[in-house]
């Protein structure tokens, strides 16, 4: 197995004398060919649901669902309202893959290991990924049950050394140097916008700039406000890292975020925030956030096939 240079594999290596990397091409290969062996599904579009959100696959047919425990490579998910499981089937005439719940930097996985479902979908044959999350609003503007079409990212834990690119670059996957100006299709967004005004959405669809920070703990008042300077409109613990690996294989990229809970910026708020609210405003929104999902995968193709989205 190849050597790696992302934090915890070094951590490993230093502590257990270990040169192997927690992830290879190999696993990558091994995993594809298991569930290309056990599914007739060949999914263009993959899924990411984030946390409470694991009911956007409710509306697929002819599903076939893999729990992570039965997947050979795959992490397993320890997060509350993670459901844990890979569904394929059909949604709108398109073929789709389904992750309930992910994988995240503060259940002590690496990055090679949170990112690892974005390649196997790359080898499947996936050309759209669709990234959900739940976060908290910066942006004094938004209120919680909001939609965020998520137009750019900040990646503080890259800005620290913590990016799933680093170490040996594989060109099977992507080039050493991906650009990432134009990380969320801008087609997509548009479409998503229109989709939303058509679904008289718009007092709550919003768009804007996600920040992800390592977590778990929620962020502190001053943290925030520094966010917030930075121009971040929202923030939580997840999604840029299947984003940026996403880009790095080619992968065409809609990322949306529910607002779930309004960050605090004031000293003397009293609210504070907890998980468990969370999933609530997650459930109380799902049916919304799968009506604009099922139309925007149902007319993706006019997308392929160069029709005007107006």
């Amino acid at each position: 197995m190849k050597d790696c240079s992302c934090q915890t594999c070094l951590w490993i290596m230093h502590t257990k004398g270990s040169t192997e990397c927690c992830c290879s091409f190999e696993d990558y290969n091994q995993t594809t060919e298991w569930l290309l062996s056990r599914t007739r599904h060949r999914p263009k579009i993959a899924v990411v649901c984030g946390s409470g959100l694991g009911l956007l696959a409710d509306g697929v047919t002819n599903k076939e669902i893999f729990p992570y425990a039965d997947i050979p490579n795959f992490p397993v998910s320890t997060v509350p309202g993670h459901e844990g499981c890979l569904v394929f089937g059909i949604l709108k005439g398109k073929s789709c893959v389904f992750m309930q719940g992910r994988f995240h930097l503060y259940e002590g996985y690496s990055l090679c290991k949170v990112t690892f479902p974005v390649r196997i979908f790359k080898l499947l044959g996936v050309e759209t990924l669709i990234v959900t999350n739940a976060s908290g609003g910066l942006c004094p503007d938004f209120k919680v049950g909001d939609i965020m079409l998520i137009k750019d990212h900040i990646n503080l834990p890259g800005f620290a050394g913590q990016h799933p690119l680093c170490g040996p670059n594989d060109e099977r996957f992507g080039i050493r140097f991906p650009c990432m100006s134009d990380a969320y299709s801008k087609d997509l967004r548009k479409l998503a916008l229109d989709i939303s005004h058509e679904l008289d959405y718009t007092n709550f669809v919003r768009e804007g700039v996600y920040c992800m920070v390592s977590g778990p703990n929620f962020e502190t008042i001053a943290e925030a406000r520094m966010l917030q300077v930075l121009g971040c409109d929202s923030v939580g613990m997840s999604t840029v890292p299947e984003v940026t690996v996403a880009k790095h294989c080619g992968l065409r990229v809609f990322g949306l975020s529910l607002i779930t809970n309004k960050v605090s910026l004031d000293y003397s708020r009293e609210e504070k925030v907890n998980h468990e609210e969370v999933l609530e405003i997650s459930k109380m929104r799902a049916e919304h956030l799968q009506m604009m999902l099922n139309t925007l995968i149902a007319r993706s193709h006019q997308l392929d096939e160069g029709i005007n989205v107006n």
